[in-house]
């Protein structure tokens, strides 16, 4: 795996404006996104969890552009994106795809699935005729689904099958980074297990990069290389999934982790509760984001938002309580810029 990453996000902000009254002037601004900053090395998945409505999803389609980042940069294997017209984008896109999270809204109707795994070889002018088919129905192939679905529609599959059909348009052309957005939240139980493995195998067989979204935490543990755990728009704690798991830092983290179920009576985590609801990104709190509902909130954090703070192993967390065990300074960007990283 190469040192440089397959994706650089810096200080990343998606803001949307709110407007209101008769002449739609802009009243407030939600805040989904404020400030976010990680890498994402190529063959590994990282993977990013939080509550429902903290900017995840937001996050991965800023990512691939689908949604106009406010400011900050991102860089794909070097390059900026946040610069480029649709146009210089086009040939960008057939490597970094999306996986949508609700397989029953995400295909065409009226498409079948012939067309449908057909069209991102007619959109980037790639493979005619014979040599169209062979490749549409290899993708089939990979799916685990017979070849005589090629003439069939949307309607006539199950959730399971149309997310395989979604996950078969997304790898077509190869993509080196996929950005799965829940991809198994509107699945039943029973179909979840083999969509996971189906992305793995997948990640194992094609060498792809995932930004795996999701509000599974045992799912994320399982596929996960690395951890993001994003709160209000930031992003409070990253680590290697294993050591976040183990040893999580940051209060959040650590509620988060005491609700998932665990098979073993001897290692039980005291559940921990927090109260009231996650703030508005439309009037975020002052200081640290998660202070309202944080058990151990200081008065500095009331007026303080905390830097991503540097512990063992690349352990990065954005809390005080961890300034002592951290080094002096906030965590460096991989390049030694300090000055761009966000506390997010």
């Amino acid at each position: 795996m190469s040192d440089e990453p397959l994706l650089r996000v810096r200080d990343v902000k998606t803001h949307f404006p709110v407007r209101g009254g008769p002449w739609g002037r802009v009243r407030g601004t939600v805040k989904a996104v404020d400030g976010v900053s990680f890498d994402v090395r190529r063959g590994e998945t990282l993977g990013l969890v939080g509550e429902s409505g903290c900017g995840k999803s937001t996050l991965g389609r800023t990512l691939l552009r689908l949604v106009e980042p406010t400011s900050g940069s991102i860089r794909f294997e070097g390059r900026e994106l946040t610069g480029l017209s649709q146009r210089e984008l086009r040939p960008l896109r057939r490597r970094m795809q999306l996986v949508f999270q609700d397989p029953y809204a995400s295909l065409n109707p009226r498409m079948s699935v012939r067309e449908i795994l057909g069209e991102p070889f007619a959109i980037h002018g790639l493979e005619r005729g014979q040599a169209r088919e062979e490749k549409v129905a290899g993708l089939l192939d990979l799916m685990g689904l017979p070849r005589e679905a090629l003439g069939r529609y949307p309607h006539e599959f199950s959730g399971g099958q149309r997310q395989r059909i979604g996950i078969a348009r997304a790898i077509a052309l190869r993509p080196d980074l996929v950005v799965a957005d829940e991809p198994i939240s509107a699945l039943d139980v029973s179909i979840q297990a083999q969509i996971v493995n189906l992305l793995v195998d997948l990640q194992r067989e094609l060498g792809l990069t995932y930004v795996f979204i999701a509000h599974d935490l045992k799912i994320v543990e399982y596929v996960s290389t690395r951890v993001a755990v994003m709160y209000l728009g930031r992003i409070v704690e990253l680590a290697d999934a294993a050591d976040l798991y183990r040893a999580p830092r940051h209060p959040y983290t650590q509620a988060l982790l005491s609700a998932v179920p665990v098979p073993d009576p001897e290692h039980l985590r005291a559940r921990i509760l927090l109260k009231g609801d996650v703030p508005s990104p439309l009037a975020p709190p002052p200081g640290c984001p998660f202070h309202p509902r944080c058990p151990y909130a200081m008065e500095r954090c009331r007026k303080e938002t905390p830097p991503l703070y540097t512990l063992d192993n690349g352990h990065t967390a954005a809390c005080f309580l961890v300034e002592e065990a951290a080094r002096e300074r906030p965590a460096p960007t991989p390049s030694g810029d300090a000055s761009t990283e966000s506390g997010g």
